[in-house]
């Protein structure tokens, strides 16, 4: 199982996957510069190559670069649209550094122009930002439905990939949270919505996993993580979702809300209920 949570790198990349190791981790996700602000770290190679020893070292799986919340890639304001494709442009510039990373974005909020219009202006940032020499996937996030949000449905998703030029390069990150605020059953319908998502998007492109229990029931539109086993979806859920065949050669990340410690109990719980699940296999 690659499972890992994120992680801060403002002491660095060889920090963070020494955290990373000391947790039981074997990846982790971060953030590419201040998730509120705009300024990003600078570039330390032998940084990264100390880090790239320990990854090999530990067999480490996919890192996840996240953008900054603040972006807004369907924004009305042009200026805003324009800034984030800076951002971008500039963090593709850091991946081609990091080998065998992705990298995490929210579709964005259309903010009143209406959903298509936002799919479009998503997917004309991709256009402007992705050349045919990127070697590192960029991925949308599901998201939760919450206000003018965009990407909370899995046709939404596939809309902007299809208006993507080089969409080879675009894949998804699927947030358990999130899908479950939208309406998505993965609770009790776990392969329905993977089959769903499948004929819409393509289990090919799904390429990372939040993963995240819910405060909030299904279909409540709203984004509020819990810790795993103690929200909504549950324990036993995440077992599925973690032993499901089109899952779990994935990366799973977590984002709930605690610290180191408790993501080093929380990856700790899912690896005993996953050894426990192998020993008492459905059935028996």
């Amino acid at each position: 199982m690659l499972i890992g949570c994120h992680l801060s790198i403002a002491r660095g990349f060889e920090a963070a996957t020494q955290t990373a190791v000391q947790i039981k981790a074997n990846t982790f996700q971060f953030f590419t510069r201040n998730p509120r602000g705009s300024r990003a770290r600078a570039l330390d190679l032998n940084d990264i190559q100390k880090m790239q020893i320990i990854r090999e070292k530990k067999k480490f799986g996919p890192l996840l670069a996240h953008a900054p919340y603040t972006l807004n890639p369907c924004a009305l304001d042009p200026k805003t649209r324009e800034f984030a494709a800076l951002v971008f442009a500039e963090d593709a510039a850091l991946m081609r550094h990091l080998p065998n990373c992705l990298y995490n974005f929210h579709p964005g909020s259309h903010v009143g122009q209406g959903i298509k219009s936002g799919l479009a202006q998503t997917a004309a940032l991709l256009n402007k930002v992705l050349s045919a020499d990127q070697t590192t996937p960029f991925l949308l996030e599901t998201m939760s439905r919450k206000g003018t949000e965009i990407g909370s449905t899995f046709e939404e998703l596939a809309e902007i990939i299809h208006k993507t030029h080089h969409n080879h390069l675009v894949g998804v990150c699927l947030d358990t949270c999130h899908v479950f605020a939208a309406g998505y059953d993965i609770v009790h319908r776990l392969d329905d919505v993977l089959e769903q998502f499948d004929r819409t998007i393509g289990l090919e492109r799904l390429k990372a996993v939040h993963l995240n229990d819910s405060l909030m029931p299904m279909e409540s539109h709203k984004d509020r993580h819990a810790l795993i086993g103690k929200g909504t979806i549950g324990l036993p859920a995440f077992v599925k979702i973690l032993q499901h065949p089109a899952l779990c050669e994935l990366p799973f990340f977590l984002e709930t809300p605690t610290d180191d410690d408790g993501h080093k109990k929380e990856i700790a719980l899912l690896k005993k209920q996953l050894n426990q699940s192998a020993s008492f296999p459905s059935g028996t």
